[in-house]
């Protein structure tokens, strides 16, 4: 190392820093490494480069001939840019993770509802289940009072049948129509719900990691957008494949 002239390593740290191939993070490295690299590495025009290289709209290549004079200025000017860019970013980072966990919350609360609304269909199913058996043995009663039977048995069935205030065919299609929607509602809120279900796990998988990756690029995953724009894709083919069709 010795027997390198300071020419040549000053050349060298220059071309490693305007081909991009030395970081702050090598710079300062090398700056551990012997005290001609101390020296050489905390010469201004590198860390000028450095500067508008890594902070473009922060620099504007008028003030490099002003601190040009200290040959520390752009490095401490490159470190209190650092310093503040990494401020932001963990404050971005902040406010990122607490929008997250409102959705995380959001989710787990439409998730909550959907399991609500679901127990409720199913306990108004079984209660249209059991008023359509006693209603089938309503209509059996009634048929049964034009068959010859016994009096006591015509009696009874006869009771059954007065006790009935609304008609037996028009409740009784009434019930299997009730039936029908609740057996659609319960369907669609179980595909609801899984759907819900998947997209509370992607949003508590970014959520950990970006607890874990404070500092990187979070890119979030939206379901809604994309279903939709699937959604809006499938409705353009139909009009362009099916031109006469009314909408």
């Amino acid at each position: 190392m010795s027997a390198l002239p300071e020419e040549l390593w000053r050349r060298i740290l220059e071309i490693g820093v305007q081909r991009r191939g030395f970081s702050y993070k090598d710079l300062c490295c090398l700056s551990i490494s012997s005290r001609r690299l101390n020296r050489l590495s905390d010469e201004d025009f590198l860390w000028s480069h450095l500067l508008s290289s890594d902070f473009p709209p922060f620099f504007s290549p008028s003030s490099s001939s002003i601190t040009s004079a200290h040959s520390s200025t752009c490095k401490s000017l490159y470190k209190l840019r650092y310093e503040r860019d990494r401020d932001k970013k963990i404050a971005a980072h902040r406010r990122a993770v607490l929008r997250k966990e409102s959705q995380v919350l959001e989710r787990s609360m439409r998730l909550r509802d959907m399991e609500t609304r679901l127990a409720e269909e199913t306990n108004k199913m079984r209660a249209t289940l059991a008023e359509l058996s006693n209603l089938s043995n309503v209509r059996q009663a009634s048929v049964a009072l034009n068959v010859w039977q016994p009096e006591i048995i015509r009696g009874r069935q006869k009771q059954i049948v007065e006790q009935c205030v609304v008609p037996i065919e028009s409740r009784f299609h009434v019930l299997q129509m009730e039936l029908k929607l609740c057996k659609q509602q319960i369907l669609g809120l179980e595909k609801a719900h899984i759907d819900e279900k998947r997209r509370l796990a992607l949003v508590e998988e970014e959520l950990q990691s970006m607890r874990y990756h404070p500092l990187r690029d979070q890119k979030p995953i939206n379901g809604g957008e994309v279903e939709f724009n699937i959604k809006r894709k499938k409705l353009k083919k139909c009009k362009v494949h099916c031109p006469g069709r009314e909408p």
